[in-house]
Protein backbone atom coordinates (compact mmCIF):
# COMPACT_ATOMS: atom_id res chain seq x y z
CA UNK A 1 0.00 0.00 0.00
CA UNK A 2 1.08 3.54 -0.86
CA UNK A 3 2.05 5.89 1.73
CA UNK A 4 -0.42 8.48 2.18
CA UNK A 5 1.44 10.65 3.77
CA UNK A 6 4.74 10.89 1.06
CA UNK A 7 1.70 12.91 -1.05
CA UNK A 8 2.78 16.36 -0.84
CA UNK A 9 -0.10 18.72 -1.88
CA UNK A 10 1.87 21.48 -3.19
CA UNK A 11 3.89 18.68 -5.53
CA UNK A 12 0.21 17.77 -6.63
CA UNK A 13 -0.70 21.44 -7.66
CA UNK A 14 2.50 21.51 -9.38
CA UNK A 15 1.84 18.25 -11.59
CA UNK A 16 -1.80 19.69 -12.27
CA UNK A 17 -0.46 22.99 -13.32
CA UNK A 18 2.65 21.42 -15.54
CA UNK A 19 0.29 18.45 -17.43
CA UNK A 20 -2.31 21.57 -17.97
CA UNK A 21 0.41 23.60 -19.49
CA UNK A 22 2.27 20.92 -21.33
CA UNK A 23 5.24 22.26 -19.45
CA UNK A 24 7.49 22.00 -16.94
CA UNK A 25 8.94 25.53 -17.29
CA UNK A 26 5.42 27.42 -17.55
CA UNK A 27 4.32 25.14 -14.11
CA UNK A 28 7.27 26.11 -12.48
CA UNK A 29 6.80 29.82 -13.67
CA UNK A 30 3.10 29.60 -11.91
CA UNK A 31 4.32 28.57 -9.06
CA UNK A 32 7.45 30.49 -8.64
CA UNK A 33 10.25 28.05 -8.33
CA UNK A 34 12.66 27.22 -10.60
CA UNK A 35 13.06 24.66 -13.72
CA UNK A 36 15.27 22.57 -11.72
CA UNK A 37 13.27 22.40 -8.43
CA UNK A 38 10.33 21.53 -10.30
CA UNK A 39 11.96 18.83 -12.42
CA UNK A 40 13.06 17.15 -8.85
CA UNK A 41 9.59 17.34 -7.50
CA UNK A 42 7.98 15.74 -10.60
CA UNK A 43 10.47 12.94 -10.30
CA UNK A 44 9.79 12.60 -6.48
CA UNK A 45 6.28 11.73 -7.43
CA UNK A 46 6.86 9.73 -10.11
CA UNK A 47 9.42 7.87 -7.84
CA UNK A 48 6.69 7.70 -5.30
CA UNK A 49 3.73 6.74 -7.80
CA UNK A 50 5.94 3.92 -8.90
CA UNK A 51 5.13 4.86 -12.92
CA UNK A 52 6.16 7.06 -15.27
CA UNK A 53 3.39 10.43 -14.85
CA UNK A 54 4.60 12.29 -18.20
CA UNK A 55 6.45 11.81 -21.43
CA UNK A 56 9.38 14.51 -21.71
CA UNK A 57 10.13 15.62 -25.43
CA UNK A 58 11.57 18.26 -26.74
CA UNK A 59 8.19 20.26 -27.36
CA UNK A 60 7.29 19.96 -23.73
CA UNK A 61 5.38 16.96 -21.32
CA UNK A 62 2.29 15.44 -22.02
CA UNK A 63 0.76 12.78 -19.42
CA UNK A 64 0.81 9.04 -19.86
CA UNK A 65 -2.09 7.24 -19.32
CA UNK A 66 -1.20 6.80 -15.51
CA UNK A 67 -0.57 10.70 -15.20
CA UNK A 68 -3.81 11.38 -16.89
CA UNK A 69 -5.81 8.94 -14.31
CA UNK A 70 -3.11 10.91 -11.51
CA UNK A 71 -3.96 14.37 -12.80
CA UNK A 72 -7.82 13.77 -12.62
CA UNK A 73 -8.03 12.16 -9.29
CA UNK A 74 -5.32 15.14 -7.81
CA UNK A 75 -7.79 18.02 -9.00
CA UNK A 76 -10.87 16.07 -7.34
CA UNK A 77 -8.14 16.29 -4.16
CA UNK A 78 -7.21 19.54 -4.37
CA UNK A 79 -10.96 21.17 -5.21
CA UNK A 80 -12.44 19.38 -2.15
CA UNK A 81 -9.33 20.90 -0.19
CA UNK A 82 -10.41 24.21 -1.05
CA UNK A 83 -13.89 23.79 -0.18
CA UNK A 84 -12.65 22.98 2.93
CA UNK A 85 -10.81 25.99 3.43
CA UNK A 86 -13.87 27.79 2.30
CA UNK A 87 -16.17 26.27 4.55
CA UNK A 88 -14.03 27.04 7.15
CA UNK A 89 -13.92 30.68 6.45
CA UNK A 90 -17.41 30.56 6.10
CA UNK A 91 -17.28 29.25 9.54
CA UNK A 92 -15.61 31.75 10.83
CA UNK A 93 -17.54 34.25 8.91
CA UNK A 94 -20.42 33.28 11.21
CA UNK A 95 -22.00 30.83 8.59
CA UNK A 96 -23.17 27.34 10.07
CA UNK A 97 -23.64 25.40 6.82
CA UNK A 98 -22.34 25.49 3.36
CA UNK A 99 -24.11 24.61 0.11
CA UNK A 100 -22.55 23.79 -2.78
CA UNK A 101 -25.07 23.65 -6.12
CA UNK A 102 -24.40 24.19 -10.20
CA UNK A 103 -27.47 24.37 -12.72
CA UNK A 104 -27.76 25.24 -16.33
CA UNK A 105 -28.69 28.07 -17.94
CA UNK A 106 -32.69 27.04 -18.37
CA UNK A 107 -32.55 27.06 -14.36
CA UNK A 108 -30.36 30.65 -13.85
CA UNK A 109 -32.77 32.09 -16.45
CA UNK A 110 -35.76 30.99 -14.57
CA UNK A 111 -36.58 29.32 -11.60
CA UNK A 112 -33.59 29.28 -9.69
CA UNK A 113 -32.85 32.73 -8.64
CA UNK A 114 -36.12 33.70 -6.79
CA UNK A 115 -36.13 29.62 -5.49
CA UNK A 116 -32.56 30.78 -3.95
CA UNK A 117 -33.35 33.57 -2.50
CA UNK A 118 -36.63 32.22 -0.63
CA UNK A 119 -33.95 29.31 0.71
CA UNK A 120 -31.60 32.40 1.76
CA UNK A 121 -34.24 34.03 3.85
CA UNK A 122 -35.47 30.56 5.73
CA UNK A 123 -31.90 30.02 6.03
CA UNK A 124 -29.78 32.78 6.37
CA UNK A 125 -26.47 31.10 8.17
CA UNK A 126 -26.16 29.11 4.83
CA UNK A 127 -23.44 30.20 2.76
CA UNK A 128 -24.54 29.38 -1.19
CA UNK A 129 -21.75 28.40 -3.65
CA UNK A 130 -23.71 28.03 -6.79
CA UNK A 131 -21.89 27.96 -10.80
CA UNK A 132 -23.41 28.36 -13.53
CA UNK A 133 -22.47 25.10 -16.26
CA UNK A 134 -24.06 23.46 -18.66
CA UNK A 135 -26.19 19.77 -17.47
CA UNK A 136 -22.92 17.50 -18.82
CA UNK A 137 -20.74 19.42 -16.46
CA UNK A 138 -23.30 19.97 -13.75
CA UNK A 139 -23.74 15.76 -13.60
CA UNK A 140 -19.87 14.84 -13.60
CA UNK A 141 -19.35 18.03 -10.45
CA UNK A 142 -21.86 16.02 -8.76
CA UNK A 143 -20.62 12.27 -9.54
CA UNK A 144 -16.92 14.07 -8.29
CA UNK A 145 -18.02 15.59 -5.40
CA UNK A 146 -17.54 19.04 -6.40
CA UNK A 147 -21.03 19.83 -5.72
CA UNK A 148 -23.72 18.53 -4.20
CA UNK A 149 -26.85 19.25 -6.00
CA UNK A 150 -27.32 20.05 -9.80
CA UNK A 151 -29.89 21.43 -11.81
CA UNK A 152 -30.04 19.63 -15.22
CA UNK A 153 -31.93 18.83 -18.28
CA UNK A 154 -33.96 15.41 -18.17
CA UNK A 155 -32.46 14.40 -21.50
CA UNK A 156 -28.70 14.14 -20.49
CA UNK A 157 -27.30 10.77 -18.95
CA UNK A 158 -26.84 10.46 -15.11
CA UNK A 159 -25.57 7.22 -14.39
CA UNK A 160 -25.68 6.75 -10.36
CA UNK A 161 -27.32 9.64 -9.68
CA UNK A 162 -30.69 10.16 -7.75
CA UNK A 163 -32.85 12.43 -9.38
CA UNK A 164 -36.43 14.45 -8.77
CA UNK A 165 -38.44 16.62 -11.21
CA UNK A 166 -38.03 20.33 -9.92
CA UNK A 167 -39.55 22.60 -12.60
CA UNK A 168 -41.44 22.40 -15.91
CA UNK A 169 -41.55 25.11 -18.44
CA UNK A 170 -42.55 25.43 -22.11
CA UNK A 171 -40.29 25.98 -24.80
CA UNK A 172 -41.14 28.97 -27.44
CA UNK A 173 -39.74 31.09 -30.05
CA UNK A 174 -38.11 34.44 -29.84
CA UNK A 175 -38.06 36.56 -33.26
CA UNK A 176 -37.98 40.47 -33.44
CA UNK A 177 -40.56 42.03 -33.99
CA UNK A 178 -40.50 42.90 -37.60
CA UNK A 179 -40.07 38.84 -38.33
CA UNK A 180 -42.15 36.84 -40.72
CA UNK A 181 -43.08 34.63 -37.79
CA UNK A 182 -43.58 37.50 -35.57
CA UNK A 183 -47.30 37.79 -36.01
CA UNK A 184 -48.36 34.33 -35.84
CA UNK A 185 -50.01 33.01 -32.32
CA UNK A 186 -48.50 29.54 -32.53
CA UNK A 187 -45.50 28.67 -35.10
CA UNK A 188 -45.57 25.02 -36.63
CA UNK A 189 -42.44 23.68 -35.27
CA UNK A 190 -41.02 22.63 -39.32
CA UNK A 191 -41.39 26.31 -40.16
CA UNK A 192 -40.14 27.70 -36.93
CA UNK A 193 -36.56 25.55 -37.51
CA UNK A 194 -36.30 26.03 -40.75
CA UNK A 195 -34.55 29.54 -39.82
CA UNK A 196 -31.14 30.03 -39.02
CA UNK A 197 -30.94 29.45 -34.82
CA UNK A 198 -28.90 31.17 -32.23
CA UNK A 199 -28.42 28.64 -29.77
CA UNK A 200 -25.83 27.18 -27.09
CA UNK A 201 -23.39 24.75 -27.65
CA UNK A 202 -24.28 21.63 -29.74
CA UNK A 203 -23.46 19.94 -26.21
CA UNK A 204 -26.09 21.77 -24.41
CA UNK A 205 -29.35 19.69 -23.49
CA UNK A 206 -31.62 22.07 -24.62
CA UNK A 207 -29.68 22.61 -28.25
CA UNK A 208 -30.29 18.65 -28.10
CA UNK A 209 -33.42 18.85 -27.64
CA UNK A 210 -34.11 21.77 -30.36
CA UNK A 211 -32.09 19.39 -32.76
CA UNK A 212 -34.22 16.20 -31.22
CA UNK A 213 -37.04 18.20 -32.31
CA UNK A 214 -36.09 19.22 -35.78
CA UNK A 215 -34.74 15.26 -36.62
CA UNK A 216 -38.11 14.78 -36.24
CA UNK A 217 -39.69 16.94 -38.62
CA UNK A 218 -36.94 16.04 -41.10
CA UNK A 219 -34.97 19.53 -41.05
CA UNK A 220 -30.95 19.83 -40.16
CA UNK A 221 -30.61 22.45 -37.95
CA UNK A 222 -29.05 24.99 -39.04
CA UNK A 223 -27.50 26.79 -36.02
CA UNK A 224 -25.64 30.30 -37.27
CA UNK A 225 -24.47 31.33 -33.61
CA UNK A 226 -23.44 29.54 -30.60
CA UNK A 227 -23.09 31.67 -27.49
CA UNK A 228 -23.04 30.83 -23.79
CA UNK A 229 -25.74 32.23 -21.93
CA UNK A 230 -29.56 33.34 -22.77
CA UNK A 231 -28.34 36.70 -22.49
CA UNK A 232 -26.55 36.38 -25.50
CA UNK A 233 -29.14 34.65 -27.83
CA UNK A 234 -31.57 37.12 -27.19
CA UNK A 235 -29.12 39.96 -28.04
CA UNK A 236 -28.17 37.97 -31.10
CA UNK A 237 -31.67 37.68 -32.01
CA UNK A 238 -32.42 41.53 -31.44
CA UNK A 239 -29.72 41.93 -34.02
CA UNK A 240 -31.42 39.65 -36.82
CA UNK A 241 -28.73 36.70 -36.41
CA UNK A 242 -31.96 34.17 -36.21
CA UNK A 243 -34.30 32.79 -34.16
CA UNK A 244 -33.80 30.78 -30.82
CA UNK A 245 -35.86 28.53 -28.54
CA UNK A 246 -35.94 29.21 -25.17
CA UNK A 247 -37.54 28.49 -21.97
CA UNK A 248 -40.82 30.75 -21.83
CA UNK A 249 -39.25 31.83 -18.32
CA UNK A 250 -35.85 33.09 -19.44
CA UNK A 251 -37.15 34.47 -22.31
CA UNK A 252 -40.06 37.06 -21.01
CA UNK A 253 -37.48 38.97 -19.28
CA UNK A 254 -35.94 40.02 -22.89
CA UNK A 255 -38.90 40.81 -24.80
CA UNK A 256 -39.70 44.72 -24.18
CA UNK A 257 -35.97 45.56 -23.23
CA UNK A 258 -34.60 44.20 -26.72
CA UNK A 259 -38.03 44.39 -29.24
CA UNK A 260 -38.53 40.84 -29.15
CA UNK A 261 -41.89 38.74 -29.77
CA UNK A 262 -42.26 35.83 -28.38
CA UNK A 263 -44.16 32.78 -30.48
CA UNK A 264 -45.70 29.76 -29.57
CA UNK A 265 -44.48 26.38 -31.15
CA UNK A 266 -46.90 23.95 -32.73
CA UNK A 267 -46.33 20.23 -33.33
CA UNK A 268 -43.68 19.47 -30.84
CA UNK A 269 -42.95 18.66 -27.51
CA UNK A 270 -42.45 21.99 -26.08
CA UNK A 271 -42.46 21.08 -22.49
CA UNK A 272 -38.76 21.88 -21.12
CA UNK A 273 -38.30 19.23 -17.56
CA UNK A 274 -35.24 20.11 -15.42
CA UNK A 275 -34.35 17.55 -12.79
CA UNK A 276 -32.66 17.94 -9.66
CA UNK A 277 -29.72 15.64 -8.92
CA UNK A 278 -27.53 14.19 -6.34
CA UNK A 279 -25.46 11.33 -5.08
CA UNK A 280 -28.04 9.93 -2.31
CA UNK A 281 -31.15 11.96 -0.92
CA UNK A 282 -29.98 10.08 2.55
CA UNK A 283 -26.19 11.34 2.23
CA UNK A 284 -26.94 15.16 2.06
CA UNK A 285 -26.03 17.88 4.32
CA UNK A 286 -29.25 19.17 6.44
CA UNK A 287 -28.23 22.64 3.94
CA UNK A 288 -28.78 20.44 1.04
CA UNK A 289 -31.62 18.27 2.41
CA UNK A 290 -33.48 21.44 2.75
CA UNK A 291 -33.35 22.75 -0.77
CA UNK A 292 -34.62 19.71 -1.78
CA UNK A 293 -37.22 19.61 1.16
CA UNK A 294 -38.09 23.01 -0.02
CA UNK A 295 -38.63 22.48 -4.02
CA UNK A 296 -40.43 19.45 -3.44
CA UNK A 297 -43.26 21.66 -1.05
CA UNK A 298 -43.18 24.21 -3.93
CA UNK A 299 -43.94 21.57 -6.31
CA UNK A 300 -47.08 20.02 -4.64
CA UNK A 301 -48.52 23.66 -3.85
CA UNK A 302 -51.67 23.94 -5.42
CA UNK A 303 -51.01 26.37 -8.38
Amino acid sequence: MINLNRFDLATLRLFIAVADAGSLTAGADRFGISLPAASKRIAELEQHCGVPLLKRGQRGVLATAEGQTVHRLAVEVIARLEQLAQSVDDFRAGATEHLRLCANPSAFGGFLPPLLARYAERYPKVRIELEDMLSEDAVRAVQKGMAELAVIGDNVPREDLETYPCNVDELVLLVPRDHPLAGLEAAPVEQALAYDQVALARSASLTRKVIAAAEAVGITLRIRVQVRSFDSMCRMVACGLGVAVLPRSASTLYVESLKLVLVRLAGADVERLLLLAMRRRSALSAAAAGLVDMIEAELGAPG
